[in-house]
């Protein structure tokens, strides 16, 4: 039975009445085992995409127009949650009406209102139940206990009965299963069945990481999936070679960071007789090894990226591909998508081809060597050993520059600068110092040729309307617009906003701030003014970038979209600049889940990575308590001041009620606290010295109270060892108001 007709007869018969499964069965006239199996598949799939739901009579009836399906996601609040629709559309629920929902419930929601320009709805019933398990702090009570979430997003703590404790002490961070899920009138219940460790021991960061987010043990891969990735050669065979064009006399080199060993990208450049620039930007062809359906492809598609955890990476690829047959080591032949770009002196992309490859990496760089050797301090050691890439390096230096004002012209804000941080850890396995990383001169060049075969490969397929996987990015929210340009007032920053907002407007935004002290600030705030990069079926273009049409082609070794990628460019490739009618077909009904998938796990990935670096931070920071450091004001709310100490990018709260000179009031309309007897303002911007009281890493919160130079003396006699700098013109500052 045509899957598709069959899904079509059984909404029609479930948009007449509500049915039972067994109903169904009669009206198809499903005998047969495997009938029935694929009737009940579809249904599961209806469900879960919210176009059916199951009522309490276990009925499938359609949904009423005031009635919606999708994941439950809580704020870090506790006050708020949004339902995530299958659409792509979103609902607020507010936390009195998400009923007994547990963060990423499945549940079914009747509209009730209007939240902001969001639909309001209320928590009608529980579809699935996500959460198996829970990570967090375990608190004896007498002879039972309670284990209390460290992801804020679970707004409840649950109940240990005795037998469930196991060997767990008070205080310890457990991994527990849920065996009871709430009700209206109890707690739910869970059984210890992890002890992870100690509270301040570093060494549980990572498996608290793992676990909060439902990540893969980093190094497992399931027995059929290793078994597949065993069985691929460890060398190239001429046959896999023949019909390929053949790059391995060429200068191709890798450039990445120290420490990678996943190389996916290469490059390789030349001038042209006509003046123009001919770039090579070849890519691991992982779709050669990594076989549609096979046990390798559904588990990349279930991983969606691998996940960099500070100095531990979970590949989306076992190590037999992403370290070795895949990856573009030196000396070594590899198999390539290979994309040859012609770009004239003004930067003007004026042709390109893409060929299955075949290139031998004559060097594999690092981002520190080529800087270095393209400065005017080089050792001797860099020199004698990439010297000799020099005049290459040079012109791709040329070809960088001339890109990055093309694309400025057109208005791309791609030039922020990352909030990526390194760690040293000292022997114990604590942070010892958080050094801020900043962006060099080749990894400028590598991201701008990247984007450049990024869109190339797009464009290819977005004008002839080919089914296609797009990495886009919307225009931003109008609101949160508005949040920026008044951050930027409070700063004393004036920038227009025009009713219809041009990435022009933001990228002069950076350009006015970048020697701000807070332009770090200032361009988390334009993130955040902006909507979420996605992957997307549909191209509506890529509004940071200003591109009109982008993907992700780069990195296939760790994204599973550019698999996808590379693997609908074959196809591109054998019909010579098309698809087939049955290739179109594939993947136009692939490619929306695949999209929706990869943007989710993505997601999931991000936030694993932020929540381990925060921790990292807070443990930092926790070694460094009842000292003092200039931090500046990012924030100012009714109940205090947000702050971060620049140089660790370490951010915390000053509580109103540690601001004890003065009853302070807040100002809605310049969002100042106001000092009600003396005058003092304390706004967005503002520089002072405060002093860490409190760090919880668990949490990763961290308080500081206000340093004036009257706390030196009692600082000094409590703290005998702590770094107090006191700054002579800021106490002179202070004596004058």
């Amino acid at each position: 039975m045509n899957e598709d007709n069959l899904e079509k007869q059984i909404l029609e018969i479930i948009d007449k009445n509500p049915t039972i499964q067994k109903e169904l069965y009669e009206s198809l006239n499903a005998l047969e085992k495997s009938e029935k199996a694929q009737i009940r598949k579809i249904l599961n799939k209806l469900l879960s995409e919210g176009k059916i739901i199951k009522d309490s009579q276990n009925q499938y009836r359609k949904l009423d127009e005031n009635m919606a399906v999708g994941t439950i996601e809580f704020t870090k609040s506790g006050n708020m949650a949004f339902v995530q629709c299958s659409d792509g559309s979103e609902i607020a629920v507010k936390v009195e009406n998400s009923g007994i929902s547990l963060h990423k419930d499945l549940v079914l929601v009747e509209i009730i209102g209007k939240w902001r320009d969001l639909k309001e709805g209320r928590v009608v019933r529980i579809l699935k139940r996500e959460l198996k398990y829970v990570v967090g702090e375990f608190v004896r009570k007498g002879i039972f206990g309670f284990v209390i979430p460290i992801d804020a997003k679970i707004n409840t703590d649950f109940y240990v009965a005795p037998e469930g404790i196991g060997k767990a002490k008070n205080g310890q961070i457990v991994k527990a299963k849920i065996t009871k899920y709430q009700s209206p009138t109890k707690k739910p219940e869970v059984e210890i069945v992890d002890v992870l460790g100690d509270k301040d021991d570093p060494s549980i960061d990572l498996p608290i990481v793992i676990f909060k987010h439902g990540l893969p043990e980093p190094g497992y891969f399931p027995p059929k999936v290793l078994q597949e990735a065993k069985e691929l050669p460890k060398k190239l065979s001429e046959n896999e070679i023949n019909g390929r064009k053949d790059f391995r006399k060429e200068t191709i080199f890798t450039i990445d960071g120290d420490t990678a060993k996943d190389f996916d990208d290469a490059v390789g450049i030349k001038k042209l007789d006509n003046g123009n620039y001919l770039l090579g930007v070849h890519i691991a062809d992982v779709s050669h090894y990594v076989k549609s359906n096979s046990a390798l492809d559904r588990e990349a598609y279930k991983r969606g990226t691998s996940v960099y955890l500070i100095d531990t990476v979970i590949p989306m690829l076992p190590f037999e591909l992403s370290n070795w047959i895949c990856s573009l080591v030196e000396g070594e032949d590899r198999l390539t998508m290979s994309l040859l770009m012609e770009i004239d002196p003004y930067g003007n992309l004026v042709n390109s081809k893409i060929y299955n490859g075949v290139i031998r990496s004559a060097k594999r760089l690092t981002y520190r060597k080529v800087n270095e050797l393209l400065s005017d301090n080089c050792s001797e050691e860099v020199k004698k050993e990439i010297e000799f890439l020099k005049p290459e390096l040079e012109m791709m230096r040329e070809l960088m520059e001339l890109l990055s004002e093309k694309r400025k012209e057109r208005g791309s804000i791609i030039d922020i600068e990352s909030n990526e941080v390194h760690f040293e850890f000292d022997e114990k396995g604590y942070v010892k110092d958080i050094i801020p990383v900043e962006r060099g001169l080749s990894e400028k060049m590598i991201e701008e040729f990247m984007v450049l075969a990024n869109e190339t490969v797009a464009s290819y397929f977005d004008v002839q309307g080919l089914p296609f996987i797009y990495r886009i990015h919307e225009n931003p929210d109008p609101d949160v617009l508005l949040q920026l340009r008044n951050y930027l007032d409070m700063l004393g920053i004036n920038v227009k906003f025009p009713q219809n907002i041009h990435p022009k407007v933001l990228q002069e935004i950076l350009e006015k701030t970048k020697n701000h002290p807070l332009s770090k600030n200032i361009q988390m705030m334009l993130v955040r003014s902006m909507k979420r990069a996605l992957y997307s079926e549909e191209n509506v273009g890529h509004f940071g970038l200003a591109s009109s049409s982008y993907t992700h082609f780069t990195s296939p070794i760790r994204r599973y979209p550019d698999l996808v990628v590379h693997r609908l460019l074959k196809e591109f490739i054998k019909y010579k600049g098309t698809l087939s009618k049955k290739e179109i077909k594939k993947y136009s009904e692939m490619l929306p889940e695949i999209a929706k998938n990869s943007s989710e796990m993505e997601r999931v990935a991000d936030q694993a990575e932020w929540d381990l670096i925060d921790m990292k931070k807070v443990e930092y920071i926790s070694r460094h308590i009842g000292e003092v450091f200039w931090v500046y004001i990012t924030g100012v709310t009714r109940f205090g001041l947000f702050v971060e100490i620049p140089q660790k990018m370490i951010s915390g709260l000053i509580h109103i009620s540690e601001l004890s000179d003065d009853y302070y009031i807040y100002d809605e309309r310049d969002n100042t606290l106001k000092g009600e007897r003396t005058g003092n303002v304390y706004r967005i911007g503002d520089k002072l010295q405060a002093k860490v009281v409190r760090a919880d890493k668990i949490g990763t919160e961290v308080d500081f109270i206000p340093y004036t130079e009257d706390d030196f003396e009692k600082l000094k006699r409590e703290h005998p060892h702590a770094k107090i700098k006191v700054n002579k013109k800021n106490k002179k500052k202070r004596k004058k108001s």
